[in-house]
């Protein structure tokens, strides 16, 4: 029915630019009534085409009664309307160029040259276009993969005082995603200006021909504009992607404010204890029983409700954020690396590192010897999460990332649970208390087989 009623508006809108033409012959041939009479009546029959097309296009009150009661119904029309919309721009072309060779075949001839140019351009355009939405994405995947990975990682990022470095690989890529779509903005001004440029060189010779024909004979003054009309109506066309702006927009509420603040585990009521250096204290408890809370206030992720943190006698939120984390390093439960190299996980933070350094921390770890075997060393991609990696290698290269930084206090809170107990952590935890490390190991463990 929608079609069909489509189909008796071509007509009435078809007929319009030449109702228009021929008003302006009747009017410019001097004025009398009859002919005044006739331009009047061809007029109103150009406004009720008009009106027609335009009440055919408004939606049926049954169709509106349906859209409201299901959105099922409202996207099961969708596809027969854009088969509607298809079928009626091709009639209205075909009849277009029909009524444009009636009234001028050379005029029509060179409208049509606009038709390849177009083309060509377009193809180019299209596939540029293409390609930078496609850096754009992958842009925008790597600035969200640095957002979930910092995000997924604070602790780690906080401990190791690199929130302006994740910050600074934040804004690299955001910078690299402005710059594409920049480029994408410069190249669709410059193609849609040749457009512009084109469609005006060929209105202009247009125009010349038509007076060419105007004062030869051929054609009349009111031929030419309903020309100009069917030529302007042919360049409009309905893009398919506008019924997806019908498409609802999602909000996400905020969050309540202000949240609510972090309760501790009542067991560190009354608690008092003392870390020496040079000594190895171990933190050994059930699940639950707050070892991971003290490691937390030891690297002041949070505030203690009541009492005080000191280190070297002094208050540990006197000191200063990075100075803090330079000289506290912490290994945790289940090791957090980042996409990159293995070399770049274990200088994490950390400017100026040398490849010596690095490999010294690497053997201190025990990890060297699974390294030397890899394809690339300390070149091998981790993937993300290190996802590329075994368990143990992942807690190796977490040490290893703790040891280059020759800290004061280093706090393992099960970072060797992957690791062989009788084996490969006895010879982690002795490169750890060597003349190399002057500080105070601090583990904190739940087995029953801890040492």
């Amino acid at each position: 029915g929608a079609f069909r009623g489509a189909l008796c508006s071509l007509p009435g809108e078809t007929f319009i630019p030449y109702f228009t033409g021929r008003v302006i012959d009747i009017l410019g041939n001097g004025y009398n009534s009859s002919t005044f009479s006739t331009a009047i009546f061809l007029m109103f029959l150009a406004s009720f085409f008009s009106r027609c097309l335009e009440i055919l296009s408004l939606p049926l009150t049954r169709d509106l009664t349906s859209r409201l009661s299901t959105d099922a119904a409202m996207m099961s029309r969708s596809v027969p309307a854009n088969a509607n919309i298809f079928l009626r721009s091709l009639v209205k072309a075909l009849g277009l160029y029909g009524f444009m060779l009636g009234l001028s075949w050379r005029l029509t001839l060179l409208t049509l040259i606009e038709s390849p140019l177009t083309m060509a351009a377009q193809k180019l355009y299209d596939a540029r276009h293409q390609a930078v939405l496609r850096a754009i994405q992958d842009s925008m995947a790597r600035s969200g993969e640095v957002v979930r990975e910092c995000v997924s990682s604070i602790e780690t990022v906080r401990s190791f005082a690199t929130e302006e470095e994740e910050a600074g690989r934040y804004d690299a890529a955001l910078a690299e995603t402005h710059r594409l779509k920049n480029r994408r903005d410069l190249e669709r001004a410059i193609y849609l200006l040749f457009r512009r440029l084109l469609q005006l060189v060929l209105q202009v010779l247009m125009l010349y021909c038509g007076h060419r024909q105007i004062r030869d004979g051929i054609m009349t003054k009111g031929n030419l504009i309903s020309f100009i009309l069917y030529q302007g109506d042919v360049g409009i066309y309905v893009d398919p992607r506008q019924l997806n702006a019908a498409a609802a927009n999602s909000c996400q509420d905020p969050l309540p404010s202000p949240l609510p603040a972090l309760i501790l585990v009542s067991s560190f009521q009354n608690v008092s204890f003392d870390l020496c250096p040079g000594e190895v204290t171990a933190l050994v408890g059930l699940n639950g029983s707050g070892k991971s809370t003290c490691v937390g206030l030891l690297e002041r992720f949070y505030e203690p409700q009541a009492g005080e943190v000191f280190l070297d006698g002094a208050l540990i939120r006197e000191y200063e954020h990075k100075y803090l984390h330079s000289q506290v390093a912490l290994v945790g439960q289940e090791p957090v690396l980042f996409s990159g190299s293995i070399r770049e996980n274990i200088a994490y933070g950390l400017d100026g590192c040398s490849k010596e350094e690095v490999t010294e921390a690497a053997r201190e770890a025990h990890a060297l010897g699974f390294i030397s075997e890899l394809e690339d060393g300390f070149e091998t991609d981790v993937g993300e999460k290190g996802g590329q990696l075994s368990g143990g290698q992942k807690q190796r290269i977490a040490i290893a990332r703790a040891l280059i930084r020759r800290p004061k206090v280093l706090i393992l809170d099960e970072a060797t649970s992957a690791l062989d107990v009788e084996s490969e952590f006895a010879h982690v935890l002795e490169n750890m208390q060597g003349k190399e490390l002057q500080g105070s190991p601090c583990r904190a463990r739940w087995r029953i087989g801890t040492k």
